[in-house]
């Protein structure tokens, strides 16, 4: 029939025929085409991009099962996708599709990643694959096993482990000498020396008699006696009443009678005449010492301690009072004509001669009325001076 046409059962189905350059172009050969276009190595991209070289090369073989956490796959491949000037979301569909990797999504059985499924790889001659054992300069090589060891750093080691050793060895071969126990051969049979008596066999050679001949030891009652305290030997007796007793109220006391009163009564025939002391209850006064400067002059007064009390310059009519220490203190002056001492207002001095300097002068009331004489008024124009205004002061 015309216009019809038939098939016979079984015919083989028509068959499009391929190019030389007829093939499916994947992902991983687009971004390394690309990739080299732009004359970057993995280094490069992970240098700019802050992702390791080996997930670029994972992300290129479309091997998810090269990184450690698959959440940031996504990421990954957008971002590369972006610095290609590919777009990211068309690249990340193909990176799954050829993949067969799946974002984990909600909480059913299936929110797990899928590893890679095995693809047909472009093999060279030797059976390798291209891709993954490229020798291309943008793909990095793996380090050497011994690239990361730094042969100054073995010679370091080396040194080290040698001192230790030096060290271990002189200190185990101290601790040999001090346990090291020596033994001497003796002939002699040892004995204990707790029995060996330092004394056997000694003798004197010269005969000076028993000096104990002829001593009579005193009795035993005498040593008591002699030993004996002066309390148990001979007891001391004081009558309760008689410090009581021999008061007298009319000499001593605070009842004692006023001039004007009646006449006492007569005394008790048995109490004693006695003269009562009197009772000092405080020390003396210390006599006040004070230095009297009736021309300028330079003054240092040190304490017994070697504690500086006063120094400096002592101006004319200037006095200063010397503080009353157990221990006296000494003086050291510049000008000794210039320079007098007043004890209880008694002046005496000067110091010294006139231009000379004194040293190690004790100050104290004893010894300068001892050393010193009166000064002398007359002889001392300006000392007259000082002491008529003072004696004027005094006055009013």
């Amino acid at each position: 029939m015309i216009g019809k046409s038939f098939r016979r059962a079984g015919a083989a189905e028509d068959v499009q025929a391929k190019g030389f350059d007829d093939f499916e172009l994947r992902l991983g050969d687009l971004m390394r085409g690309e990739r080299a276009t732009l004359g970057k190595s993995l280094l490069d991209v992970q240098r700019e991009l802050k992702i390791k070289a080996s997930y670029i090369a994972a992300i290129e073989n479309a091997d998810p099962s090269a990184f450690d956490t698959p959440g940031f796959i996504a990421g990954y491949v957008r971002s590369y996708a972006r610095y290609l000037n590919l777009d990211p979301d068309w690249a990340f569909d193909t990176f799954c599709r050829e993949s067969g990797f799946a974002t984990a999504h909600g909480m059913s059985a299936q929110a797990s990643s899928v590893k890679a499924k095995p693809h047909d790889k472009m093999l060279d001659a030797f059976g390798r694959d291209i891709f993954s054992s490229s020798a291309t300069p943008f793909v990095p090589a793996s380090e050497a096993l011994l690239s990361g060891i730094e042969p100054r750093a073995i010679g370091s080691v080396v040194v080290l482990l040698a001192l230790i050793g030096g060290l271990g060895y002189g200190g185990w071969t101290v601790l040999q000498e001090v346990q090291k126990v020596q033994f001497a051969p003796v002939d002699q049979t040892p004995v204990v020396v707790a029995d060996l008596d330092p004394l056997a066999g000694v003798r004197n050679s010269r005969d000076i008699g028993d000096p104990l001949l002829g001593f009579d030891a005193p009795a035993g009652e005498g040593l008591d006696r002699l030993y004996r305290p002066q309390a148990l030997d001979v007891p001391v007796l004081v009558a309760r009443d008689a410090p009581i007793g021999t008061l007298n109220p009319n000499v001593i006391g605070a009842l004692l009678p006023s001039p004007d009163a009646s006449p006492a009564p007569p005394q008790i025939a048995d109490l004693p005449q006695q003269d009562v002391p009197v009772i000092q209850v405080v020390e003396a006064p210390v006599p006040e010492l004070q230095l009297v400067a009736v021309r300028p002059a330079w003054v240092r007064v040190r304490a017994a301690d070697g504690t500086v009390i006063f120094e400096g310059v002592m101006e004319p009519g200037q006095n200063f009072v010397v503080p009353a220490t157990e221990d006296p203190a000494s003086l050291r002056v510049g000008e000794s004509g210039a320079l007098y001492f007043a004890v209880n207002g008694t002046h005496y001095g000067p110091v010294g001669r006139k231009g000379v300097v004194t040293s190690n002068v004790e100050l104290s009331a004893e010894s300068l009325t001892t050393n010193y004489a009166l000064a002398d008024l007359s002889s001392d124009v300006d000392l007259a001076t000082i002491v008529n205004v003072a004696a004027v002061v005094t006055r009013e």
